[in-house]
């Protein structure tokens, strides 16, 4: 079976917005990891701090992938669209649709045709790793903080 053009594009763009996003994952983890050991704060500070600091990853992670769903379909039709009962005028809608896919909740509202698709499906199986990476290190960071005196 050959693959076409569109179909290339698309999984190049896939892999690459995956290595980035688990990139930024890995390396706000480090980050928050040594900051913990290292900062003055009480624990119960350090690990709210923590939590705000992985949503703020997570929406980072978030908007690269609803970049890829706006620059998929700004391209020629050929990447496939995002069908749906509104019309997608702004990047933010893009992001909004990413939002849903990646935390695996999927509304259903709009929906990836063609190409596209290949995105949609890596993006969820992405967005539940790195969720549960998230939720594993809050985890053995609690356990770690959590039962020292404030």
């Amino acid at each position: 079976m050959i693959i076409d053009n569109y179909h290339f594009t698309t999984a190049l763009l896939t892999m690459l917005i995956v290595v980035v996003a688990v990139g930024i994952h890995y390396e706000g983890l480090r980050f928050y990891s040594r900051w913990m050991t290292h900062s003055r704060l009480r624990p119960r500070v350090r690990v709210v701090l923590v939590i705000y600091g992985l949503l703020i990853l997570h929406t980072i992670e978030i908007w690269l992938f609803g970049i890829g769903f706006w620059w998929l379909d700004q391209g020629p039709p050929g990447y496939g669209a995002l069908v749906g009962d509104t019309t997608l005028t702004h990047l933010v809608d893009y992001v909004y649709f990413s939002t849903t896919v990646y935390s695996t909740l999927g509304f259903g509202d709009l929906v990836p045709q063609g190409p596209m698709r290949l995105l949609a499906g890596i993006e969820s199986v992405s967005g539940l790793l790195l969720i549960t990476w998230s939720a594993s290190f809050t985890y053995l960071e609690m356990a770690r903080y959590w039962s020292q005196r404030d």
